[in-house]
């Protein structure tokens, strides 16, 4: 298993240099690094070129490359030419935000997507198999954006006035209430309770999805018909042998799904007003700030090969002959 491990860990480094250099020499040639100057009008051009020479830019674009990495990997990513502030501590706030919401929605729709999936693989063709089968399709059609006013408009005006309520029961914006200082768990619960349903009703349909096809095709497998050759029962059949192997392939997307969680959910935070990854890409973009474009865009490429990474060690722990192949 080591072995596994440490071989695709090599593999993995040739591929993350790569992904850099591609990702420095895009965002380089896309977006300017005086762009917020010029916003500015007391900016001069002593100014803009004062800050072209701090960030190496009057160099070779080589020698650019390998200043950027150093500090880089060093975690000094400079300050933001906006606000003035660091750039690491606004993106480290900001991917602590997004995973906090991007957690939360993909163990929920873990939970409920494999349930979904498993019983209608054992039951297929039941009633129950055609309604979750249609509410999948419906799933994952229906817009983010779409879905996410909808909800703001029923928790947040619709269900108040029905009730009478003084407050929503669920908020529609931000991640705690206005003056609140400190960590509340209820508090905390009733703001990202909106945002996840949003995320979590096209990753159910997906993984319910996922699970269903895998589970038929691991329940019609050999070694599955001598276990139940052997005597044992149904249900430990379908948990120990069958869910175990169906896995595999979900494993897949939902590593891709944790990955890309480092950018942040651009259409969700952008609703709900969630300041995450996406929410200050955004806003990088719109003020022209390279030096938080750059870490953004590379951070985002490593955490998507990292996890691939994970999958790939994942699928030794759950089938071992892959260690092997």
């Amino acid at each position: 298993m080591l072995k596994f491990v440490v071989r695709r860990l090599i593999y993995s480094l040739p591929v993350l240099l790569i992904a850099s250099i591609v990702v420095f020499w895009v965002v380089h040639s896309t977006v300017s690094p005086s762009a917020a100057l010029n916003f500015n009008p007391r900016a001069s051009i002593a100014d803009k070129l004062r800050y072209s020479k701090a960030l190496g830019l009057d160099r070779s674009g080589f020698a650019q490359y390998i200043s950027w990495l150093s500090h880089f990997l060093r975690f000094d990513w400079g300050f933001s030419l906006s606000s003035q502030l660091p750039v690491g501590p606004q993106i480290r706030s900001a991917l602590a935000n997004t995973l906090e919401l991007g957690v939360v929605a993909i163990v929920f729709s873990l939970l409920i997507g494999i349930g979904i999936g498993v019983y209608s693989a054992v039951r297929q063709y039941s009633i129950l198999d055609h309604i979750f089968t249609g509410g999948a399709f419906f799933g994952i059609s229906i817009p983010t954006f779409w879905f996410g006013l909808i909800v703001q408009l029923v928790f947040g005006l619709y269900l108040v006035r029905w009730f009478h309520w003084k407050e929503p029961l669920f908020f529609t914006a931000g991640m705690f209430r206005p003056g609140t200082h400190g960590f509340h768990i209820v508090d905390r619960l009733r703001h990202v309770a909106l945002p996840a349903l949003v995320l979590s009703v096209q990753l159910i349909a997906v993984y319910s999805r996922y699970m269903r096809a895998s589970m038929l095709e691991v329940m019609g497998s050999d070694h599955l018909r001598t276990a139940r050759a052997k005597g044992l029962s149904e249900r430990r059949v379908v948990v120990k042998h069958g869910v175990r192997n169906a896995l595999i392939p979900i494993t897949t997307q939902v590593a891709i799904d944790i990955g890309t969680l480092a950018g942040g959910l651009i259409v969700t935070e952008a609703i709900f007003q969630w300041p995450g990854m996406g929410t200050l890409f955004l806003a990088a973009m719109d003020n022209g700030d390279y030096a938080i474009v750059l870490p953004w865009v590379v951070l985002i490429v490593t955490s998507v090969i990292l996890f691939n990474l994970i999958a790939d060690i994942l699928y030794a722990v759950l089938d071992p002959r892959i260690r092997y192949a």
